[in-house]
């Protein structure tokens, strides 16, 4: 298969799938997402009923057939059922395990929206989770000293992203996370110092981000973006967020809203002050939080929509934050782990960087002799969240 949408001319690798045998895909298709469904039902309030659906969604992963999605029972049509419609059909009676595993993962958490009836009630099934991370993050915050330079927030801004509840629940003793000297041995591409040097020999402009989770990654991003607009990094700033919730701990429009009143009501000096600037800034416009359905799509990114690509052209920067927008950057598939980062991307219609630690079997931008060193000493290292990346390429040329 030959990337013609995406621009290359390079043959593009297979998409990963739950059916890659010894592989993370497959154990999340096996453990991973059905226990999702379960810990939704033991950590909510949804009546029987709801609870019952959302065990036999975890009961059919991962050897049941994708379906197609069941028309609504009330009178408020999900604004996404037609679109959900068109993305599974090439896949119906297929398994779990042998779609590919970007488009299996965005259905789960769209199925779990079905089961929950969540646009007929707007009940976040995820909210026990996001809320425990705000609550755990604005206190391990209190009386912590603000990173004061660019490529400080960035590395905060990256790490941040440890903290998926997708894979580890606030409360898991297992999870990931680094003090200050660890972060910067365990980041295997660094490209702060060109990111920093784009945005000085420029004026300031536009910066769009493409959130991923709330809690400590949430607040870093607040954080980086009250001080790229307190600089003068940046005349003006977009949150693109997720329209609904979706892979547990991903930030909607709503999170945001709910971080920065809190922030605001903090009695840390320091904080509560971070909670009003922001607070002003999105009064005035200064921040701007926006949303697109095709964020939680199953799509690449090179099948956006002319309207956002054209959007995300205007910014000076587009900061990517996470796993799966790395993952939808590189259209989820088996590229060769050496891959020039830029060759892969540079279909990408602004400058782009992307801020991301490891969890999923993808990456690029690897000199063959790091490779083979975490090949041979960490065997987890695709996986564990305990590596990172900050890597930049140029994208499109604006005209």
């Amino acid at each position: 298969m030959v990337g013609e949408e995406h621009g290359l001319t390079v043959p593009f690798p297979d998409p990963l799938r739950g059916s890659d045998v010894g592989t993370f895909t497959e154990r999340t298709m096996w453990e991973r997402i059905p226990g999702i469904a379960r810990r939704v039902v033991a950590e909510s309030d949804f009546v029987p009923e709801i609870k019952g659906r959302l065990t036999a969604l975890a009961e059919e992963i991962p050897l049941g057939k994708i379906r197609p999605f069941f028309p609504p029972t009330s009178s408020s049509i999900p604004p996404d059922f037609a679109d959900w419609q068109a993305y599974a059909a090439p896949y119906l009676g297929e398994t779990w395990l042998t779609v590919p595993w970007f488009f299996a993962e965005t259905y789960f958490f769209r199925r779990v929206l079905e089961a929950t009836d969540y646009f007929a009630n707007g009940i976040d099934p995820y909210a026990y989770q996001k809320r425990r991370g705000l609550e755990t993050t604005l206190a391990s915050w209190r009386k912590r000293p603000f990173p004061t330079t660019r490529p400080d927030l960035l590395l905060l801004d990256l790490w941040g992203n440890q903290m998926d509840m997708g894979l580890w629940s606030v409360d898991d003793a297992a999870r990931p996370e680094h003090g200050e000297a660890a972060q910067l041995a365990h980041l295997l591409v660094d490209d702060r110092t060109a990111v920093c040097h784009h945005l000085q020999s420029q004026p300031p402009d536009h910066i769009i981000f493409v959130n991923d989770n709330v809690g400590a990654e949430l607040l870093a991003d607040l954080l980086l973006a009250d001080w790229l607009l307190g600089s003068e990094t940046a005349v003006s700033l977009t949150f693109h967020l997720k329209p609904h919730p979706t892979f547990v701990s991903d930030a909607t429009i709503a999170d945001v809203e709910t971080t920065v009143a809190q922030l605001c009501q903090e009695t840390d000096l320091p904080l509560q002050q971070l909670g009003e600037r922001l607070q002003k800034r999105l009064a005035v416009g200064q921040l701007r939080l926006a949303t697109h359905p095709f964020w939680v799509s199953p799509l690449p990114w090179w099948q956006m929509p002319a309207t956002l690509a054209d959007e995300l052209a205007q910014a000076r920067l587009v900061i990517s934050k996470g796993d799966a927008n790395y993952r939808r950057l590189l259209g989820d598939r088996h590229w060769p782990y050496t891959t020039p980062f830029a060759d892969v991307v540079g279909y990408f219609p602004a400058p782009l960087l992307a801020l991301r630690t490891l969890k999923s079997e993808q990456m690029l931008g690897l000199s063959a002799v790091r490779l083979a060193d975490l090949q041979a000493n960490h065997p987890n290292w695709l996986v564990n969240g305990e590596w990172g990346v900050a890597q930049w390429a140029m994208g499109v040329k604006r005209a």
